[in-house]
């Protein structure tokens, strides 16, 4: 099993070390501390050695931070975790923050009157810091980078991670990491840049066509890196992890130095030195700008083109899916079996979905902790069933199922929900809704040049109509074999990057009742130029090719709800499903899928 069902952290861990915490604090003088959810990668998952909120607080959501004051502990979540973080942490010690309605500058000075507050400047972004600095300085309250006080009491701290590095072959990636390292050093010289600072684990193993396993459910190798403008790389990472073939991959133009030797290497560059102001560590922009440098802030040069898939990347994320399909419809037609004998759990079924991947045999790791959520827990967005949480699965029972796997040739993330014999009232108009939701975004045509933000509206709208929503964005980026959640892409009212063509997005929105269900449909989707319409005005459009191919639960269609060319739509992808996943299946396997794909009926 790649998934662990254990606790990570509990709330009775909570009040000592954060007791522990301010003592340090109060020592050397003092107010608070802020404790992000980050590494000094800004990654999303994060090594065993980093996971310092939920050591402090309990809490093990993907996203969020603890500001520690004298009196007070805020735990920042946005609308993903508001359910989560009451079960995680201790309410007496630690206080739930909805954010971002709620602000960390205003926050921390309607709580402390004036002090110094800590952070590490590793762990947190130039645009994090200018943010909250901006919104203190008519009050007498400083932030100052110092080293991590977390770390100084944390004393069983996990060893940072040894995972090797390993090649991802040109047949797959599409182009050379020679060929990207130019591409990526023209930009620079085009805009006056002697180098660019990279920090993010996915940009540096994209532009260099390799992986690693320093991450659970990400194949990255943790590593900063300096790319020149004449294509040179010097890659700041542990020796150890690069065998003489990777070495040999790598070539005499990629230079590998310990992690140690990379801030004395920054404040040695020269010239104008590029700096993304909303991914690299605060530290990075200090030691940049020291000197007299030049430094500019810009984007990663290397999240554009690595969103932008090449033909082979897409090729090979056709094929992931296909794979990945008929092993989610074998754990279908599976559960579809077993359920009504009211035997099954959460953990059953999480564990099933995932023998059922590995039984392909091409499974490196599931890309990211399956979520099976049975009832209430599926209203937890981000749940995550641990032995002392698994719930049973009995009659009338709402299963969210969001899961996915990595595979050399592509990344899936694949979200069903199903039910247990008939439904509870309400949840099928609900489930017909997210439906529509997703349908909307896969028929759409849209004009070249929009942003996700643009898009988001089209798969909340009928839960509007309804006086319903969802606290969470209806789309995120998609790895080639690499991070499940990738940017700059993203189908959210917060984007305002333009979708492009070879862009791999997850459609999925939802519906939560606390206490009761959730209800969530994910399909992968990518960017595509629009079919030619006859008589259409000359404008280029763009539109959505389905990646994913697994059926919706047919219990939990309201089909007279749904309009002429929704169903025509439902119609044609379940035929497509039988067609393209049915030859993949076991003899039962596919009479449930003939059977879970006829048309509806209205």
């Amino acid at each position: 099993m790649f998934q662990s069902f254990t606790a990570h952290a509990s709330p009775d861990q909570g009040p000592p070390r954060l007791a522990a915490l301010r003592e340090a604090l109060a020592r050397e003088g003092y107010a608070g501390f802020i404790v992000p959810r980050a590494d000094a990668h800004q990654g999303e998952y994060v090594a065993p050695a980093d996971e310092r909120l939920p050591w402090l607080t309990g809490f093990t959501g993907s996203a969020g931070f603890c500001i520690v004051l004298p009196e007070v502990a805020g735990v920042f979540v946005d609308g993903r975790y508001r359910s989560q973080v009451k079960d995680q942490v201790d309410t007496a010690a630690f206080t739930p923050i909805d954010w971002p309605a709620a602000k960390p500058g205003p926050w921390i000075a309607q709580n402390l009157a004036e002090g110094r507050i800590a952070f590490d400047p590793w762990l947190h972004t130039t645009a994090e810091i200018e943010a909250l600095r901006a919104a203190l300085e008519v009050h007498p309250i400083t932030l100052c980078p110092t080293d991590n006080f977390l770390d100084s009491v944390w004393h069983d701290r996990p060893p940072p991670p040894d995972g090797v590095a390993f090649i991802q072959p040109d047949a797959l990636t599409g182009r050379p990491a020679a060929g990207k390292r130019e591409a990526v050093a023209a930009t620079l010289r085009a805009e006056g840049q002697r180098s660019v600072v990279l920090t993010l684990p996915d940009s540096i193993c994209w532009l260099l066509n390799i992986r690693g396993s320093d991450i659970a459910r990400n194949p990255v190798v943790l590593a900063f890196a300096i790319l020149h403008d004449d294509a040179r790389v010097t890659l700041f990472a542990d020796p150890a992890k690069f065998d003489p073939v990777v070495r040999n991959h790598l070539g005499p133009s990629v230079t590998i130095r310990p992690p140690e030797a990379f801030a004395p290497a920054l404040a040695a560059l020269e010239g104008t030195i590029r700096v993304d102001r909303a991914t690299a560590p605060f530290a990075v922009g200090v030691a940049v700008e020291a000197d007299g440098r030049t430094r500019m802030w810009g984007d990663d040069p290397c999240r554009r083109p690595k969103a932008r898939k090449t033909q082979a990347e897409l090729d090979g994320a056709r094929a992931a899916h296909l794979r990945d399909g008929a092993a989610m419809v074998e754990c279908l037609a599976w559960f579809d079996r077993e359920a009504q004998h009211g035997h099954l759990t959460e953990i059953g079924v999480a564990t099933a979905l995932e023998g059922f991947r590995c039984a392909t045999g091409q499974l490196r790791d599931i890309s990211f902790d399956t979520i099976s959520g049975a009832g209430a827990h599926g209203a937890i967005i981000h749940y995550r069933v641990t032995d002392a949480t698994d719930a049973a699965i009995g009659p009338g029972t709402v299963l969210l199922l969001d899961s996915g796997g990595q595979y050399v040739d592509g990344t899936t993330d694949i979200t069903r929900t199903m039910v247990v014999g008939d439904p509870p009232d309400g949840v099928a108009a609900c489930y017909t809704r997210v439906l529509q939701g997703l349908i909307a975004i896969s028929r759409t045509r849209f004009p070249k040049g929009l942003a996700g933000r643009d898009l988001d509206p089209l798969a909340r709208a009928p839960l509007w109509m309804a006086g319903q929503d969802y606290d969470h964005g209806t789309g995120h980026g998609v790895g080639a074999f690499l991070s499940v959640h990738e940017g700059p892409q993203r189908l959210s009212r917060l984007s305002e990057v333009p979708l492009e063509p070879g862009m791999i997005l997850s459609n999925e929105p939802g519906y939560y009742r606390e206490g009761a269900f959730g209800i969530r449909l994910e399909n992968l989707i990518v960017v595509i130029p629009a079919p030619a319409l006859e008589g259409a005005d000359d404008r280029v459009q763009l539109a959505f090719e389905t990646l994913t191919w697994v059926p919706f639960e047919r219990r939990l269609i309201l089909a007279a709800s749904l309009s002429p060319g929704e169903r025509q739509w439902l119609d044609a992808y379940h035929a497509e499903v039988r067609a393209r996943i049915g030859p993949r299946l076991s003899v039962g396997a596919n009479d449930w899928l003939t059977r879970a794909t006829e048309p509806l009926v209205t």
